[in-house]
């Protein structure tokens, strides 16, 4: 499998998740349905958007409509299921775990774009970083709350050491099928024990 391969799956991972995160984070702050779909398609979409500008290409989304069928797909499925009428499930373990598995698969994605695109070590960290984080930041920001990049346990710093892997991966010859699968469960692993362990950078007092 090449990156290209690689990559339309993380996108497509990563779409799915952050579609599902942002339909939660709608529905926590009750918004109505034009408000939730358009927070899932931001949220889900937003990140790659940035990461398609900066690299002088047409946004993905706008050119290749299953992307947009991945969100709707996941807002019917989570209508389908009645998560809207479960109470503060967005603090609960399926909000984070979606949004774990949405920061490792976004993180991935665009690193290869960076990659591909003949960045260095920091264009890759910066774009790993943007993919990954910018479409949670227009969701928390859309809903007036602190952007989780802020405040999260341990957030962007996993989307920048995805980032800087993925590039001395490429400059070892090991960037591979296998690697991006061990990469992002390491990813996703290391999210999820910051957030149960409460891991914090350092703050100054």
């Amino acid at each position: 499998m090449g990156s290209v391969e690689i990559l339309r799956a993380a996108d497509f991972i990563g779409i799915a998740s952050f579609a599902l995160s942002g339909f939660l984070a709608a529905v926590r702050h009750r918004l109505d349905i034009f408000g939730v779909a358009l927070l899932a398609f931001l949220t889900a979409l937003g990140g790659g958007i940035a990461r398609d500008v900066i690299v002088g290409q047409i946004p993905v989304s706008m050119q290749n409509f299953s992307l947009c069928l991945i969100v709707l797909a996941t807002i019917f499925a989570a209508t389908a299921l009645k998560l809207h009428r479960k109470t503060e499930l967005d603090q609960k373990l399926i909000f984070v775990a979606s949004d774990a598995v949405g920061l490792a698969a976004f993180s991935i994605s665009g690193s290869i774009v960076a990659i591909n695109a003949g960045l260095n070590a920091f264009g890759v960290a910066v774009l790993s970083l943007l993919t990954a984080v910018g479409g949670g930041m227009i969701r928390d920001m859309l809903v007036n709350d602190v952007p989780a990049i802020l405040k999260s346990e341990f957030y962007a710093t996993i989307a920048i050491m995805v980032g800087i892997f993925i590039f001395f991966l490429k400059e070892f010859e090991y960037l591979n099928i296998y690697s991006i699968f061990l990469l992002f469960v390491f990813a996703l692993t290391l999210r999820m024990v910051a957030y149960f362990k409460e891991w914090h950078l350092p703050k100054l007092d």
